[in-house]
């Protein structure tokens, strides 16, 4: 018996559509998971779907602003509406730019606490009640970083907010766990994803990824216990396992 096995179980990734987050949509996909793809680039989204439906399972692909918290309570609602149920919530979707924190603007600022902090919050708010209603439990995994838990300069606010996310996965932890929710957080290192390889807003598209030189590479690689960067697909392997 595969105990990994999610068949008939509803999950929300946000920013499923490419990285890290299309990883973990395919793998929960591939072991029966009906997967809703909320991605702001609609050419991601769909590439997604079909592969969600190439392994069987049911896709609805939602194109997506996660900074605006109503929008990502009508994509909740309308997850509920399709499947009536949500069993799986991935927060995944967030950004970056690298720059000093007393050359970023107030707007900068802002922006990188909406898309990697508020976006949390309002999926959490909007999804955990249909968990608790359906009264079977459920899971939420956040997806933060190891900048999390070190120094990050030039990805201060980036990494104050992976911090918080830490935070609001062991106080929920506590909180849902009445409900049989159970709620964890990955920490990925450095992981190739169109994101950190370069790749132009539209389709993932490799051809287009930047070329480091093996200069680059090992200086990276280096920094990773690993001695290399991670991949999508174990970000994967862990989700389904959580």
């Amino acid at each position: 018996m595969d105990r990994t096995r999610l068949d008939g179980q509803v999950a929300i990734v946000t920013g499923g559509g490419g990285g890290i987050g299309r990883g973990i949509a395919l793998a929960l996909a591939a072991k029966g998971a009906h997967i809703v793809i909320a991605e702001i680039i609609p050419a991601r989204c769909d590439e997604v779907a079909e592969r969600v439906r190439e392994l069987g399972a049911e896709a609805l692909p939602w194109p997506i602003d996660m900074m605006d918290s109503e929008a990502v309570r009508a994509m909740v609602a309308a997850a509920d509406e399709r499947f009536g149920r949500i069993d799986i919530l991935v927060n995944n979707v967030g950004g970056v730019s690298g720059r000093p924190f007393l050359e970023q603007s107030e707007r900068s600022w802002r922006k990188h606490i909406d898309i990697n902090l508020v976006s949390m919050f309002a999926a959490t708010h909007a999804a955990a009640p249909i968990m608790i209603r359906g009264g079977q439990g459920g899971s939420i995994l956040n997806v933060a970083s190891i900048e999390a838990s070190r120094a990050a300069p030039t990805f201060a606010v980036y990494a104050a907010c992976k911090a918080g996310m830490v935070s609001f996965t062991q106080t929920m932890a506590l909180e849902l766990s009445q409900h049989n929710i159970r709620v964890n957080a990955i920490a990925p290192d450095h992981t190739i994803s169109p994101g950190t390889m370069g790749n132009p807003p539209g389709p993932v598209d490799e051809s287009t990824w930047i070329q480091r030189s093996p200069e680059e590479v090992d200086a990276l690689n280096r920094a990773i216990p690993l001695l290399r960067e991670g991949i999508a697909e174990e970000c994967g392997d862990a989700a389904v396992f959580l």
